[in-house]
């Protein structure tokens, strides 16, 4: 008998539902909020209201794309925690109470696992082929950047991660830096295409081991532009394309580097990313390239899934549902990552 899970996801500015039939995806609803661009960054009071409003039709329209009834989901799958708290108890709340009308199991997802497993969603009669355990995953994204050994669907190892900046905010800030609005990530991916990727160089740290850091990386590029502005105000006009490859090369250069080291130190041969920051261009292109040159075998997840969605946190509720980890109605939503 077939496993109907409905996914929620509310940890940022996102909201999202989606409904998996066993691990294949049946829907995937994302509704995304306009109004943070004017103000540079996600503002949660304005997230969490605008959830309120978009957490029913979003639900309504997964459960009618999947083209099931409501009595027919076997458990409801949410995102506990990383995230912001007002968002993450209007998914969280939602879920209680839809769960508890229905009569049926209640399932807590980590958001960061969750983009993890994202690489187990089956799509209807076209299967993918999935990471063997134990793999290597490098998560990036606006709020972390983190390297995982995934022994097994609930058995994950951080084994180096930012002490500072995360990737995703690196680009974001320096985005802002060079004027461009919210969210810049995409418009310096979008920008470097035209660029030369070697125009400039940038102080990169160098920490030990697995840590990342994108702090003075940041610091060196705000003042590099600053600096260059005195000598022409037009710097900035003049040179976009190869600013944006150029900070684009270092970041992306930071991370490689790092999944590099932690592949000849645990010896594990299975590379994937999750996370937003992996829509990033360069950096799949520089995963594919590292894959072929070391004899790595790479996993990219595809597009829908870079972004915060409900059908990472749908397929998390999978595996959980199998080992009947359930959760109570008594279960607080967390905000920053457990440790």
């Amino acid at each position: 008998m077939s496993i109907y899970i409905l996914g929620i996801e509310s940890s940022c500015d996102d909201t999202s539902a989606s409904v998996l039939r066993d691990n294949v995806l049946l829907s995937n609803v994302i509704a995304s909020q306009k109004v943070h661009q004017k103000f540079g960054g996600v503002v949660p009071e304005l997230a969490s209201r605008a959830h309120q409003q978009n957490i029913i039709p979003v639900i309504d329209t997964a459960i009618k794309e999947a083209n099931i009834r409501k009595n027919q989901i076997s458990a409801i799958a949410f995102t506990r925690g990383p995230g912001l708290l007002g968002s993450l108890l209007v998914g969280t709340s939602f879920a209680k109470a839809f769960a508890l009308s229905l009569g049926i199991p209640l399932i807590e997802v980590d958001h960061l696992q969750g983009h993890i497993l994202a690489h187990f969603v089956q799509y209807p009669n076209a299967p993918q082929k999935t990471p063997e355990f134990p793999f290597l995953c490098l998560t990036v994204s606006g709020g972390h950047t983190q390297i995982s050994i995934v022994r097994d669907y609930f058995k994950m190892e951080v084994v180096g991660s930012t002490i500072d900046d995360a990737a995703g905010e690196a680009f974001d800030k320096s985005a802002k830096i060079l004027g461009l609005p919210y969210p810049g990530g995409p418009l310096i991916d979008k920008y470097a295409k035209e660029g030369n990727p070697l125009a400039f160089k940038f102080s990169e740290a160098h920490l030990p081991e697995l840590d990342f850091s994108f702090s003075g990386l940041k610091t060196s590029f705000l003042y590099f532009v600053r600096d260059k502005l005195k000598e022409n105000p037009s710097f900035i006009e003049a040179n976009l394309p190869d600013l944006c490859a150029s900070i684009q090369q270092a970041i992306v250069h930071s991370l490689i580097e790092k999944v590099l080291k932690a592949t000849h130190k645990y010896q594990i041969k299975t590379i994937a990313v999750a996370g937003g920051v992996s829509a990033n261009s360069s950096l799949r292109s520089s995963l594919i390239k590292l894959g072929e040159t070391n004899d790595l075998e790479v996993f990219i997840p595809s597009f829908e899934f870079t972004t915060d969605n409900a059908a990472m946190i749908a397929i998390a509720g999978y595996y959980k549902y199998l080992l009947g980890e359930f959760s109570t109605q008594e279960i607080r939503p967390y905000t920053r990552q457990k440790s």
